[in-house]
């Protein structure tokens, strides 16, 4: 991964491994961006069509999966930001977005609008 932010972002990644190990079995394992193109591209249609985002970073990796009945797919991009975008499987109306920034990290000027914990 090359990026000024691949500690943090590393660091994003294991707790999300963590979290998917433990809570469920699964091996988070992300792909490079020139082996993730489906994946980064629903995951930013998504964000364009459904909430008028276009994220202005460069994706580094992704990966999608699905965990029981929820379907998963995370960008993690080169400023820090990682995107998550999950739905159940069996009811395609709940959706949910998720944005997670790097400690340290500005908020980019396409998510000003939001809160960030």
């Amino acid at each position: 991964m090359s990026s000024p932010a691949a500690t943090v972002l590393a660091g994003l990644r294991v707790n999300e491994a963590r979290y998917f190990k433990n809570k469920y079995g699964h091996v988070f394992t992300v792909e490079p961006v020139s082996n993730a193109g489906p994946t980064i591209d629903w995951v930013s249609r998504i964000l364009t069509e459904e909430r008028g985002i276009v994220i202005s970073a460069r994706p580094l990796e992704a990966t999608a999966f699905q965990v029981e009945n929820i379907r998963m797919a995370y960008v993690f991009y080169e400023n820090g930001l990682s995107i998550n975008v999950m739905y159940t499987v069996d009811d395609l109306g709940k959706r949910a977005v998720g944005f997670k920034l790097s400690d340290g990290m500005e908020i980019p000027a396409e998510l000003a609008s939001f809160k960030f914990a």
